[in-house]
């Protein structure tokens, strides 16, 4: 898989790559083709391949992290593990919430069944908060921004379908059927150099969400 022509910014700690939706970032059970496969093309002359510094789900796109060595993913895995890095999703849902914008401050567990897991809402599961905000609406869809606080699985999905708004295409939770579910990696802000402002990288949308605004007038285009 040739990643070079989707990295989106590269210094000597770290890559930021466009992630394309429906690739998983490593090898599953049932194997398959990954996005790590395609790392060994992104040394730019280094000895090491870089490594995954976060997960991305399969089927959501955009800014994903990767450290350039051993150094770097220690730096990166402080800056995620104290919740430093700040980042900024997009998403089309179904519905518009009860406000223009807030706060989701509900736990998260995972729960096993006897078709796989899920993620759900639960009193004594990990805490989770998430920030939205409505970007606009057109036709009973909305377009939000959402900065999640935490780092849970699935916690975007499970939120937004707690509050009311499940995203395009996620039918795991609650939400219409689509080709994948419309929630696209942004932008993200690592605090990497001491006395420097922090890295800051944005992804463009993809096409299945650029399509979205042609076919919506009132919702205006992206900066």
């Amino acid at each position: 898989m040739d990643l070079a022509g989707r990295v989106l910014h590269r210094d000597g700690l770290i890559l930021v790559i466009d992630k394309p939706a429906g690739v998983p970032v490593h090898a599953g059970p049932g194997g398959g083709p990954n996005l790590e496969q395609g790392f060994a093309g992104l040394r730019f002359g280094r000895r090491r391949s870089p490594a995954l510094a976060h997960r991305l789900d399969r089927d959501t796109s955009g800014c994903l992290v990767l450290g350039r060595h051993p150094k770097a993913l220690r730096r990166l895995g402080r800056l995620f593990a104290e919740g430093r890095v700040e980042k900024t999703y997009w998403a089309f849902v179904r519905g518009v919430p009860p406000a223009p914008e807030g706060r989701i401050d509900t736990p998260l567990l995972k729960r096993e069944g006897r078709r796989g897991w899920r993620i759900v809402t639960d009193p004594g599961g990990k805490p989770a908060r998430t920030d939205y905000r409505l970007l606009a609406q057109h036709d009973g869809i909305g377009w939000l921004e959402l900065r999640p606080l935490t780092g849970r699985t699935h916690q975007i999905r499970v939120h937004m379908a707690e509050l009311g708004c499940p995203i395009l295409g996620d039918t795991a939770y609650g939400g219409p059927p689509g080709e994948r579910p419309l929630l696209h990696s942004r932008a993200i802000a690592l605090p990497l150099y001491p006395g420097r402002p922090p890295v800051r990288v944005e992804a463009p949308p993809p096409s299945d969400m650029a399509r979205m605004f042609a076919a919506s007038p009132p919702i205006p285009p992206p900066a």
